[in-house]
């Protein structure tokens, strides 16, 4: 299919391999691997235990990345699983896909980090931020109107006015903004490493009196705890797949989105396993646990090296890798709802392409009225919670699909196969369903919400399906 819509201008490929590898980079380091080790370590108690849900973690969206490799370079189109699970399942479940995308896993990732990047900025002002001067109410849900609130739509608006330029400019800003996500992770770890006076031995501690701030207690020890602190990896590592919706961007994309997936999955994975240990050295777990919800464990980390200057520092850098990461996941996101469109199942208006900066603007700006609405609703960890398991739902659907056109069209050329074929992707599907399991019994009334939302979407789909092109 061509990546056109009817009687528009049309897309271009302007992303070579760095800014591919870039976006995927870029979506993944954002906020969990400076915010979530404290709700893990709560989780799981131990921190050898929270580096194995790190590594089992990584090795989990690594399965995926190698499976999607195979998908995307095989279908390069733009809208990404959305093309995929039509081709695969039928235009219902393509559909559902995207209509999930654009209701909840996207929006909720992207407003959750507009929200971070606000976290972020009222700890560099001492608090100052705090505090609603309004609120309004929808069907009985308070939407409190305050700084933050504005801080955050800021941030969304703002990433929405930079890809709204074209897509060149666009993955030359997720190259400079990963450059410096990466710098920021390796300062941390490596300035605990060397200057803080820290101690491998709290390896062998474990969160005992811990004041595990929000953190449930059906959600701590044993097994729902290892799935429920899963959940908090994952946040990190979501965005491993997040290329795919540009695949029909990408220059030579037999090439270099196999590249950009797989050597984006090891060098943050790495970054991750480092950053965390180096946490873990300098704090005992019980310190780590007793971190305040308004705080980061790399802020507390970095105090021990640089001081009460340390707050101030990595709250500028935090700000700039959620900002960096809420920039490559609308850019990316957006062109779900522009290939819904163009296929006749959602909008017409969002099937347009500039014809100045050949890039769906109408779809990146209905992608962030959404996306603000979210940001007003919710707290960062209930969004989070939200986005992990309607994603996982998605990931396991599209990893499962490879199967289907290994059978059905055997003689496509395949230019990346699956590593590891059919041993990886059936691995990553048993854990997927069991992480969605575990999640479904320890918050059930949430996810069966979000359940609900995907469901949501059908009434549309059928609106759009009997109307007449």
């Amino acid at each position: 299919m061509p990546n056109e819509a009817p009687g528009s201008a049309s897309l271009v490929r302007g992303l070579g391999l760095i800014a591919a590898t870039s976006v995927n980079i870029a979506n993944m380091i954002g906020t969990g691997v400076f915010l979530k080790t404290r709700v893990m370590t709560c989780n799981v108690e131990s921190p050898v235990t929270v580096m194995a849900v790190w590594i089992v973690s990584g090795l989990l969206a690594l399965a995926g990345a190698l499976t999607y490799a195979e998908l995307a370079s095989m279908m390069p189109r733009a809208g990404g699983e959305y093309v995929i699970l039509r081709e695969a399942y039928g235009r219902t479940t393509g559909y559902l896909y995207g209509w999930t995308v654009f209701a909840i896993a996207k929006t909720a990732a992207q407003a959750a980090l507009a929200i971070a990047c606000a976290i972020f900025l009222n700890i560099l002002m001492g608090g100052a931020l705090e505090g609603a001067w309004f609120a309004f109410h929808l069907f009985g849900h308070a939407f409190p109107v305050g700084w933050l609130a504005v801080i955050a739509l800021s941030a969304i608006w703002s990433v929405t006015l930079i890809n709204c330029a074209a897509i060149r400019i666009s993955g030359n800003t997720a190259s400079v903004l990963t450059f410096i996500k990466i710098a920021l992770v390796l300062a941390v770890g490596a300035g605990a490493v060397a200057l803080a006076k820290g101690n491998w031995g709290h390896f062998a501690l474990l969160n005992t009196g811990g004041s595990c701030e929000g953190v449930s207690p059906g959600a701590r020890g044993g097994l729902a705890g290892f799935g429920a602190a899963m959940l908090g990896a994952l946040w990190a590592y979501d965005g491993w797949n997040n290329l795919t919706p540009l695949s029909g961007e990408v220059r030579n994309p037999q090439r270099n989105i196999p590249l950009a997936f797989i050597g984006g999955m090891f060098i943050v994975g790495a970054l991750y396993v480092f950053v965390n240990a180096a946490y873990y050295f300098v704090l005992t777990p019980t310190e780590v646990a007793s971190v305040a919800r308004s705080s980061s464990v790399a802020t507390e980390v970095a105090t021990r090296f640089l001081g009460p200057s340390a707050v101030a520092l990595i709250a500028i850098a935090l700000f700039t890798s959620s900002f960096g990461a809420l920039h490559a996941s609308v850019m990316a996101n957006s062109r779900v709802p522009f290939a819904m469109a163009r296929d006749g199942v959602f909008f017409p208006a969002l099937a347009k392409v500039s014809p100045r900066t050949h890039v769906p603007v109408r779809a990146l700006v209905a992608q962030a009225s959404w996306a603000s609405v979210l940001a007003l609703s919710g707290s960062y960890d209930s969004l989070t919670d939200a986005v992990i398991f309607a994603s996982w739902i998605l990931y396991g659907m599209t990893t499962a699909s490879v199967f289907l056109f290994r059978r059905r069209l055997p003689d496509v050329e395949r230019p990346y196969r699956t590593w590891g074929y059919p041993v990886v992707p059936i691995l990553f599907l048993i854990v997927t369903g069991w992480l969605l399991i575990n999640t479904l019994w320890t918050n059930p009334t949430q996810n069966i919400l979000g359940l609900a939302a995907i469901a949501a979407g059908l009434p549309i789909f059928w609106y759009f399906r009997r109307k007449p092109s």
